[in-house]
């Protein structure tokens, strides 16, 4: 595999400058990897480790998020287009360009092999993360596509119609997944965009979203984000620190499934395209508000008192019941009322413009990484969809489900202990 070339910005300022930026990035690597985040932030993240980079790497503030359909059955092109895959998202990660190239260096009578437009701007901590959805494997019609129908996981399944849903088909599933996260919008549509080029004529965008605003933090370096009903979510998510929660929650163990132990060290990514009625939501009271979310709008504290991180207390009682109603969300989708059961958080805020009513087409694109996605997640959303208060004011548009492979050392290439 081809080593990262000079980072875009190296290219405009000169060799003394990249000797700067390449050396920090070295730095940066060697303090801090995919799997052990560094709270001051590097520069770049490491492509390189046991888990892959953009699950517990503290969340970036931009998401360009797509999934493809593979169009050929070729299982030697599909694997081909995972090593172009990952030799350019290791260089795109570092900094540098999307091929071995560059966007002006090469043959004036041929496409770039970079379309050019993050010219000039450094890595912006981007990660890329990818996952294999449960088409991928088998067809509706269960046919084997590439040869691995045997190694997919029992839990890999399509996510079940949850109560509420109002899917769109054009924007839910996808034989694969990519998930770019970066502090620079532009950075992350380079990414994607590059990506999707490089993929031509062996898969087709099927969907995409972007997102801005994390509403969640992966890292105990962060502060809970609002999401656009104003109010702090998550707090009781997976942290990158907690290291014994991650085992049991987050990261897929040898054995968990005999015929897919290729995941090892992977997780399984829930995506969930959820429109907010937020003109609705903004003619609520304040109180009113509060009793939904079952926690303060100015500090994030349970309705029972203390601070952001204080324990709910869902006994205490109130004016005509609990001081945390019963189908308050923090409620419903707090551990305590799932078993133990804990998630890591990844989403974003969307607005796609407005709808035809004139209401924004806003809301929140939820992304949560579990070790088991039928134990976890469906419990949980399947809770939610049917008891939250706050799903009045929801509408769930798309959903999908994958895989995401562990992590590569170099010269290897993302899913390939799935093809070994």
């Amino acid at each position: 595999m081809k080593q990262p070339a000079l980072s875009r910005r190296a290219l405009l300022t000169g060799s003394a400058a990249a000797v700067g930026v390449v050396g920090g990035l070295a730095a940066a690597q060697a303090a801090g990897s995919a799997d052990t985040p560094v709270a001051s932030g590097p520069a770049a993240y490491a492509f390189h480790g046991d888990h892959q980079a953009g699950i517990v790497t503290p969340a970036q503030d931009r998401l360009h998020f797509a999934a493809f359909d593979v169009i050929t059955d070729s299982r030697e092109a599909l694997i081909a287009l995972l090593v172009e895959w990952t030799e350019a998202a290791e260089r795109m990660t570092a900094g540098g360009s999307a091929g071995p190239i560059g966007p002006t260096e090469g043959d004036a009578d041929l496409p770039p092999d970079d379309t050019g437009e993050a010219i000039g701007l450094p890595a912006s901590r981007l990660t890329l993360t990818f996952g294999f959805g449960p088409t991928l494997f088998r067809t509706a019609e269960g046919e084997d596509r590439f040869g691995i129908a045997d190694r997919q996981p029992t839990v890999l399944q399509p996510l079940p119609h949850f109560p509420a849903d109002a899917l769109d088909p054009e924007r839910s599933g996808g034989d694969l997944c990519i998930q770019a996260c970066a502090d620079d919008p532009q950075v992350a549509v380079h990414a994607i965009r590059n990506l999707a080029r490089i993929g031509f004529g062996t898969v087709a965008v099927r969907w995409s979203q972007l997102g801005f605003g994390r509403t969640s933090s992966t890292s105990t370096s962060q502060e809970t984000p609002r999401n656009l009903f104003g109010f702090k979510d998550g707090t009781a998510n997976l942290k990158a620190e907690e290291s014994d929660a991650l085992a049991e929650h987050l990261w897929v163990a040898r054995g968990d499934d005999p015929r897919a132990d290729w995941l090892a060290g992977g997780s399984y990514l829930a995506a969930r395209r959820i429109n907010m009625r937020i003109e609705t939501w903004d003619r609520q009271s304040l109180q009113d508000q509060q009793d939904i979310i079952g926690r303060t709008k100015q500090t994030g504290a349970p309705l029972s008192g203390g601070e952001e991180f204080s324990e709910p207390d869902f006994t205490m009682p109130g004016r005509g019941g609990p001081i945390i109603p019963v189908d308050a969300h923090v409620r419903l989708v707090h551990p305590s009322t799932n078993g133990g059961s804990r998630i890591l958080r990844r989403g974003y805020n969307f607005v796609d413009g407005s709808d035809d009513l004139g209401g924004l087409d806003a809301g929140l694109f939820f992304i949560a990484y579990v070790r088991d996605p039928q134990e976890q997640f469906v419990p949980m959303q399947t809770r939610m969809a049917r008891s939250d208060a706050m799903m009045e004011y929801l509408k769930f548009t798309g959903s999908a489900l994958f895989a995401v492979p562990p992590g590569t050392s170099p010269g290897e290439y993302v899913g390939q202990s799935l093809f070994a």
